[in-house]
């Protein structure tokens, strides 16, 4: 009858889920997408940790889209041309802006390609459309770099996160090295700093990542910072 008295009520319940909700600011960050090159599944696993951690906001750590027709490096002369891409990259983006309708989002080296493709043939910055208007994303906010609770986060092509923190003196969370997902902690005698890679959901398979066959297979996951940053995650997904 104790139990039963203290029990609280499904109002009660909800209310605090709710409370929870906005006082926890845990934060899921979603790894490289390469979209149209992303696992399937991986939407689904982000929704997932998004529910399971309670997470109120969301961070994608660049590389939302490939951009392989435009590639500096050599394309496949059997891949879409460039307009198919684009097409098919945005209907897939559109199943992440159901899910996560508004998101803050890092951008990476394969989001900047056309970007950097422009300024090569001089072309003004005031003819480019932007990301947002481009992939349909009105609620995304586009950024370089972005903190929140003393936590840093980039899409990470200056190197790793474990020296990436080092340097700076500050937690910093990072995606771009798709073999990497880990977090560690440094320790000194007057501060406490930890570097996070988050891994990546690309489709190892994709005629697009052949150039990375012959390494180490992606680390298909995502990350989940805690508790006003003070708590970061790893989450692998199964395969």
């Amino acid at each position: 009858m104790a139990n039963n008295r203290y029990r609280l009520k499904p109002e009660e319940e909800a209310l605090l889920h709710n409370y929870r909700k906005h006082t926890n600011n845990n934060i899921l960050v979603i790894g490289d997408l390469h979209e149209p090159f992303c696992l399937d599944a991986y939407l689904d696993f982000c929704i997932e940790q998004y529910a399971i951690h309670e997470c109120n906001e969301v961070v994608f750590i660049g590389d939302i889209i490939d951009n392989h027709f435009s590639s500096y490096h050599e394309t496949s002369a059997d891949g879409m041309g460039g307009a198919d891409e684009l097409e098919l990259a945005i209907s897939r983006i559109a199943r992440w802006r159901s899910a996560f309708p508004v998101a803050t989002v890092l951008i990476g080296n394969h989001d900047r390609l056309i970007m950097r493709k422009a300024q090569t043939s001089a072309i003004p910055s005031r003819w480019i459309k932007s990301y947002k208007d481009v992939l349909e994303v009105p609620s995304w906010n586009f950024v370089e770099r972005y903190v929140k609770y003393d936590v840093q986060f980039i899409h990470g092509e200056a190197g790793t996160a474990r020296t990436k923190c080092r340097a700076d003196m500050q937690n910093t969370v990072q995606g771009h090295l798709h073999t990497q997902a880990y977090c560690e902690h440094y320790v000194g005698q007057n501060f406490r700093i930890w570097g996070l890679q988050t891994g990546c959901g690309i489709n190892h398979e994709s005629y697009a990542m052949a150039y990375a066959k012959a390494g180490k297979k992606p680390a298909i996951g995502c990350a989940v910072i805690k508790n006003n940053g003070t708590l970061p995650i790893n989450i692998l997904m199964e395969l």
